[in-house]
Order: C-alpha cells, then structure tokens, then sequence
C-alpha cells in the first residue's frame, strides 16, 4: 500500500514537472491589456512571469486604468513607462488624478516615438503641460498622431489651436479633413484594435453651439433633424444637445426619460431596456452591474433595494 502511494506520488510530481507552457498566444495577448491585467498574468506561470519581467513587447502600449487610476504617480509612472526601453508607442491614462505636468514631460522625453497620447481626466495635468508634451513629440520625431485630453480643465481655445497646429504637422490635409464622426454613447473607448483611419487628431473641439472647447458629439441616427436648428447638423456639446446614454440619439426635451443611474434615455431605448421592479427605471450599458435580485428573481436598481433593506452602496463615480 505505501509503495502504491509512493508510486502514485511520483507519478503526480512527474506530470507536475512536465506541464506545458502557456499557448503562444497568450505571449502575443500581453501587449493589448491594460497593466493592471499585465501585473495579474505575471502571477500564473513562470513563462509568463519572465514575458512581463525581460520582454518590452507588454510594454510598448501602456494603458492604466481602474482600479490602478488613483494609485499612479509621476514617479510609479516612469518605472513602468521605462519598461519599454524608450519605445513606448500608446500612453492610455484615464483618470490618473496624481500624474502631474512634470511626470508627463519626463515619460515623453524618453519616449519619442509615442503616437497615440491619452490622457483624459488626469486633473493633475494642465493645458500648459499638454502643450509642451505635445511640442516635444512633435518636435523629437513627428510621431504623434492622436491626442485625448477630454476632462482636463481650462483648455482654452488659444491652447487648442496651439496643439492643433503641433499636431497637424504630422497629418496631410486631406487626413485631417476625412476625421470620424464621434458619437456620445461611444465615448471613453479605447481599443488598440481600432483601426488608425478612425483615430481623430485631438477629442476636443470648438462647439458649433456655444462655442467653448468641449467634446463635440455627432448624431449616429441617419435622418436626424431636430426641430430647433432646422438647418444645421445635429452636432454640439452634451450641453447643448441632451443625448441618449444607450444609443448616443439626441433627446426632444418632451422625450427625455430618466433611468435608476440618473442618466438620461430616449424613449426608444428606454422602452426596450429592462428596469427595476419597483421604480421602473433602467440601467444604461455602463451600469448593468449594478442590477441586485429579490428573493423571487426580479431586478431591482441599487437605490430600492438599499431602501428595502436599510443600507447604503458605494459606488464609484463616473
């Protein structure tokens, strides 16, 4: 008996030791996740550990996002921006409220061949520090190609046309000219497996309505006239045009529906999206995790069930 567990003893620490390594595929994957995804990989295998750790591959696109947003500073930026050598090529940092102008400047002197900056709601960054980033990639290589900085405040119009006209030098006239339509339930998605003509020069712009720099928002509906602006395009600020949350259509104000999230829905999406038991309100696409069930199945938003049950949720804040 104890020789027929020693046996099988042997035989479980022989296949132990002869387990394969990971698809290839999941070597070549690293480079489109974000760090925080990049971190939790290093932990499964030891080749995938020794991919994160000698490889630059994982680290020539760089996209920090929740939950590691409040936790990046200047200095934990360079350390992992350095990982790729000086070739970093797609800096993404959403919401990173503690990189400052100075942080930034120090990644792209080291990084000239960056062409995609991203960098909305980084509050620690200003306009100024936007400019001399951008100016020193422009001025380096001409490599950068696109530039998001939605949610950073005081952007004025002298600093748009500054970076614009940075940025232009990179781009023939034609290019700038043929930029996509952006619609408003699209907003805040980066994908790396976007193609470059759908890329814009910069995410800002002057609305055509009340003309601050602001994200400015096309209609995705086909035969869209709104009845107060007869003859122009149904294009403006999320302040001047209410729009749809679920399909990015902008709102007649007699239209307008609300849902449990506190945004705002057309009546078409709103009719055709489920909604809580009690109050009859939807979750739009972004908050569909915040649905709780009752005892008989049904959905309930987060503000009934916390008045059925006494208690608060946190939630974090878009």
């Amino acid at each position: 008996m104890a020789e027929a567990s020693k046996a099988v003893s042997v035989t479980v620490e022989h296949e132990q030791h002869e387990a394969e390594p990971p698809h290839q595929a999941m070597f070549l994957v690293l480079s489109y996740l974000p760090v925080y995804e990049v971190v939790l990989m290093s932990q499964v295998c030891t080749s995938l550990r020794d991919a994160v750790n000698n490889d630059i591959l994982p680290w020539l696109n760089v996209t920090v996002e929740r939950p590691l947003s409040w936790r990046l500073n200047d200095e934990i930026l360079l350390k992992v921006t350095s990982k790729a050598n000086g070739r970093l090529k797609i800096l993404t940092l959403i919401n990173c409220m503690h990189v400052t102008d100075e942080g930034l400047q120090r990644v792209v002197e080291q990084n000239p061949l960056i062409n995609k900056l991203r960098i909305p709601a980084c509050t620690g960054i200003t306009p100024e520090g936007v400019l001399r980033a951008v100016e020193t990639l422009c001025q380096r290589s001409n490599c950068l190609k696109t530039l998001s900085i939605n949610g950073i405040y005081n952007v004025q119009k002298d600093h748009l046309d500054m970076l614009i006209m940075n940025l232009g030098k990179n781009h023939p006239l034609g290019e700038q000219q043929k930029q996509q339509p952006v619609y408003y339930h699209e907003r805040g998605s980066f994908s790396v497996f976007k193609h470059e003509e759908s890329q814009r020069l910069i995410d800002l712009e002057i609305c055509p309505r009340c003309s601050e720099v602001r994200m400015v928002y096309d209609c995705p509906r086909g035969h869209c006239m709104r009845r107060e602006w007869p003859l122009s395009p149904c294009r403006g600020c999320k302040f001047c045009i209410p729009r749809c949350e679920n399909c990015g259509g902008c709102i007649e104000s007699g239209e307008v529906e609300e849902g449990a999230c506190e945004d705002i829905f057309c009546l078409e999406c709103w009719l055709q999206l489920p909604k809580c038991s009690f109050c009859n309100k939807p979750y739009c696409k972004q908050h569909t995790n915040w649905w709780c069930t009752s005892s008989d199945s049904s959905l309930i938003c987060k503000v009934c069930d916390e008045n059925s049950h006494g208690y608060t949720y946190t939630t974090d804040v878009l």
